[in-house]
């Protein structure tokens, strides 16, 4: 079981890393995916998380457990409670929106350990293409909170970090395209 002790934190070399792709999803591949999502499933247990000390989390990628691999895992719950999307192989934006969207309370992220403020500004809307861990071949459309999850996991696995996003000297400041998530 992964825990707190897993996650690499700000400043580890790793999550400054394009990393590299999947070419073989074996059974290795899996086990650690699996082990990325159930850690965000256990996160979000009160009782679990509170047992281990697991900071909640919605999103997991590969370089956050130092993984040199662009994969990722995620869980997000629908408006039923049904969760989307669970991993996501050599996952790759392939169209967005020109609109922008940003959580009014900015971002957190497993990797960093003080909250940094000011708003990150994501699409609104994302089409992403991907491989499951059957090896399917995926297109997902996500808009929302699932976008903005998407679009910070994904920067993972290019070496960016959420905070990069922060204007400097606005951070508070909404580019004129930019609505607040609900």
């Amino acid at each position: 079981m992964l825990t707190m002790e897993d996650i690499v934190r700000d400043g580890h070399p790793m999550l400054r890393k394009k990393v590299s792709e999947v070419t073989e999803i074996d059974a290795q591949t899996i086990a650690e995916l699996t082990s990325m999502r159930e850690y965000l499933i256990n996160s979000q247990n009160p009782e679990v998380s509170e047992k281990y000390s697991l900071r909640p989390g919605v999103g997991l990628a590969a370089p956050q457990i130092g993984l040199d691999k662009r994969m990722l895992a995620i869980y997000v719950e629908d408006e039923d409670g049904n969760p989307e999307y669970d991993y996501m192989i050599n996952p790759k934006i392939i169209s967005h929106s020109v609109n922008e969207t940003y959580l009014p309370g900015g971002e957190g992220c497993l990797s960093v350990d003080e909250d940094i403020e000011g708003i990150v500004q994501r699409k609104k809307r994302i089409r992403v293409k991907a491989e499951t861990i059957d090896g399917e071949k995926i297109e997902i459309k996500a808009k929302g909170f699932l976008a903005v999850v998407l679009q910070h996991e994904l920067d993972h696995l290019n070496g960016v970090m959420f905070y990069d996003h922060i204007d400097k000297n606005e951070p508070f400041e909404p580019h004129d395209n930019a609505q607040p998530l609900d």
